[in-house]
């Protein structure tokens, strides 16, 4: 089967890509499996090293990794720069941090010595989507290469170039043949990925249903997995917010990636007293957003990655409209190639409507009018999902304790949005997933945590 990239753009196809055999994939990952033998031995000092230069690379070559990300997924250049620098970023910390999280722990027992090591797992199978094809890729990538692990990746079909220059680059940054490979292979062969007994876990982001399909198979298999699934993030704007502060960074969040982020700000659930001015400014400040092709300078909407991925959004659009919804912005598929879709801004948002029940991914935003801060956390919990959360108020307590006590999410922010940081855990409750990356949190998902008693 042949594998196509295609510039969501133009619809041009930009590369096309065989797919392997199921005997050449099982070989991959014995091979994997080999290499990690000597790779589990090597010291801190030299995994360590390996990584920085892996993130020296990144940073040497991120604008090419950005046209790269255009091309293939649509992403505005300047953005696709940013997730390059960031996978550098995350090279770094493991590099500098990795040693001392996976250093032993002494507890004291009855033993004459007792503590916890942490040992690497082996083979670690990561399935990838592709709104952040870099990023998604090594956040996983190095811890569990630090750690010791070996990995094999089964990137989104339309990211296949992506997916290959990462094997690349951690082949160039001098990783061990064969340590860390991409799998170009169709979705119906993950399930023998999976059951193959050299693989020890399985890392996926991508959708709800895909988590679900891939966490029967790996319990089926008795492998362990970490989840990071869909989100649709609400954004809690009370009566005593900076609305200046809170629209800009709400309108960021919304239109970062095109709006194809599991942590973009998806749900603005507004106090009523606030809401009059909030969506004049939000509309006047997403109206600026200019769409256009992501390679050319000033861009800040490129188009969606999928031209089936914009007719669905769009699908979920006319759907609340008909339901009942206001639409203030957008909302309509513009004329001419390519799978664009304009900033689009709907209110009056109630249950029931796609807008409300679903996750909307691309640059839609939707207004949930509320009374009072009870109904703004009640609507922000109602919702299938629990990746991350918001909320926005001039009283700093008032809304810390909002974020650590009453929202039902993985990540919550004040006064800010919602990003992931190598220095902190990231992953979500309920359907969006479980399982934790990033941070020394990350680190421990994929080692073999360990309990030494020595009498």
């Amino acid at each position: 089967m042949t594998l196509e990239s295609v510039n969501p753009a133009t619809a041009e196809v930009v590369a096309t890509h065989e797919t392997i055999t199921d005997e050449e994939c099982r070989t991959i990952v014995e091979r994997a499996h080999d290499a990690f033998q000597g790779w589990r031995e090597t010291d801190f000092e030299t995994r360590a090293r390996l990584l920085a230069r892996a993130g020296e690379l990144l940073l040497a070559r991120a604008g090419e990794l950005a046209e790269l990300m255009a091309v293939e997924m649509g992403k505005p250049l300047a953005q696709g720069v940013a997730e390059a620098e960031k996978c550098a970023w995350v090279c770094d910390y493991y590099a500098e941090n990795g040693a001392a999280f996976l250093r032993d722990e002494p507890v004291e027992t009855d033993a004459g010595e007792s503590f916890v090591s942490y040992q690497p797992l082996g083979v670690v199978l990561a399935v990838m989507p592709w709104n952040f094809p870099f990023w998604q890729v090594f956040r996983f990538a190095a811890p569990g290469l630090v750690a010791g692990n070996a990995g094999v990746l089964k990137h989104s079909s339309n990211v296949t170039g992506c997916a290959l220059a990462i094997e690349g680059i951690l082949g160039e940054a001098g990783f061990p043949a064969d340590l860390f490979r991409t799998l170009v292979i169709e979705r119906g062969q993950v399930r023998g990925v999976i059951e193959h007994p050299r693989v020890r876990a399985v890392t996926l982001t991508g959708s709800t249903e895909a988590g679900k399909m891939v966490a029967a198979q790996a319990g089926a298999a008795l492998k362990k997995t970490v989840l990071e699934l869909g989100g649709s993030d609400p954004y809690l704007i009370l009566d005593d917010a900076d609305l200046t502060s809170a629209v800009e960074r709400c309108v960021t969040s919304r239109m970062i990636n095109n709006g194809q982020s599991c942590i973009a700000a998806k749900r603005f659930v507004v106090v009523d007293s606030r809401r009059e001015e909030f969506e004049r400014r939000f509309v006047e400040l997403m109206s600026r957003q200019r769409m256009g092709d992501p390679r050319s300078e000033g861009v800040d909407l490129g188009p969606q990655a999928r031209a089936d991925l914009r007719d669905e959004l769009h699908w979920q659009v006319a759907g609340s409209l008909e339901a009942g919804a206001r639409c203030l912005l957008g909302g309509e598929i513009p004329e001419g190639p390519g799978a664009f879709y304009p900033a689009t801004v709907l209110t009056d948002v109630r249950p029931g409507m796609p807008a409300y029940e679903e996750e909307l991914f691309g640059p839609v935003a939707a207004i949930i009018p509320v009374a009072n801060e009870e109904e703004a956390v009640r609507v922000a919990n109602d919702s299938d999902f629990g990746l991350g959360a918001a909320v926005f108020s001039s009283d700093g307590e008032r809304a810390r304790a909002i974020a650590r006590e009453r929202l039902e999410a993985g990540c919550c922010f004040v006064n800010d949005f919602v990003r992931s940081d190598p220095r902190l855990p990231f992953g979500g409750v309920k359907e969006s997933g479980y399982g934790r990356e990033l941070g020394p949190f990350g680190i421990h998902e994929f080692v073999n945590i360990k309990t030494i008693w020595v009498a």
